[in-house]
């Protein structure tokens, strides 16, 4: 075979590759800029054929909802509780992380393969003895209540992640501090610790989103005044129909920290997620 007919075959097969990948981004990130195109269109405007994608934008959607509309109290209830839980969840996944990585003990596969367990549960198994638990505790329809409810979905996942991430830093390291006076705590603040900060990014990147996005706990542990943006988003379709400007700017909103945040830590978040590969 010459070498014009396999440089003619690479080409061929270089142009198949990125045709698939251009349209696999077009399928997935066209729906997101309609929206958020949508979300700066008067409601006339987003039903005009064919559709405009030069205009003049229109901000009166945003500006009722923040003003009048009472967004701003889902906006403030859902960084609450997104935030809070990761956390929470960052603070004791590390901790408990570095000691099944580090630990000795006997069960320790079996302690760690029950903690993850727990997270690969359907929400819905876990839902009915939740709510009983929370009602007896009081703490359904409360900001308290909600943070807990991510907190444990969120919690054993963190574990999982941050026990992996810990093992892929060499125990010499701490060894090494230790010889040097360091306590056992110390040697895992000051080296275990930012050694795995890439691991700490990515996990609390992956915790926040799952509790920004969240529809599920929200709608059932929070109550008025403590609902977030997807119930809130939910409650934008009614009998009489769906006031699409609003449901646009609404995820347009829903989806603008996350993606800001993924742009932001994007190095940490490929380092991270790619700490515990297999080699």
């Amino acid at each position: 075979m010459s070498t014009t007919t396999l440089k003619r075959k690479k080409m061929l097969s270089l142009t198949a590759l990125y045709s698939v990948v251009i349209l696999g981004l077009i399928w997935a990130l066209l729906p997101i800029v309609w929206m958020v195109l949508s979300s700066l269109k008067t409601q006339a405007g987003m039903f005009t054929m064919p559709p405009k994608f030069f205009f003049e934008p229109n901000f009166d959607t945003f500006k009722y909802m923040f003003t009048k509309g009472g967004f701003l109290g889902y906006l403030t209830n859902s960084l609450i509780a997104s935030v809070s839980a990761t956390v929470i969840s960052l603070v004791f996944g590390a901790l408990g992380g570095y000691a099944l990585a580090r630990g000795n003990f006997k069960g320790t596969k079996h302690i760690s393969f029950w903690i993850i367990s727990t997270r690969m549960a359907p929400i819905p198994a876990v839902m009915l003895p939740l709510y009983l638990l929370f009602t007896h505790l009081n703490l359904v329809g409360t900001m308290t209540g909600l943070i807990f409810a991510y907190t444990t979905f969120n919690l054993p996942f963190a574990l999982w992640m941050m026990m992996i991430f810990f093992r892929e830093v060499p125990e010499a390291l701490e060894e090494a501090a230790m010889i040097d006076g360091c306590s056992k705590f110390q040697a895992f603040w000051k080296i275990a610790v930012p050694t795995a900060t890439p691991g700490l990014v990515a996990t609390g990147i992956l915790c926040l989103m799952f509790a920004w996005n969240d529809f599920m706990f929200a709608s059932i542990f929070s109550g008025h005044s403590t609902q977030t943006i997807p119930v809130a988003a939910s409650m934008l379709i009614t009998q009489q129909g769906i006031a699409w400007g609003q449901a646009m700017a609404t995820g347009t909103v829903i989806i603008t920290p996350m993606v800001v945040a993924g742009l932001a830590v994007r190095k940490y978040l490929v380092q991270g997620l790619s700490m515990g590969a297999v080699k």
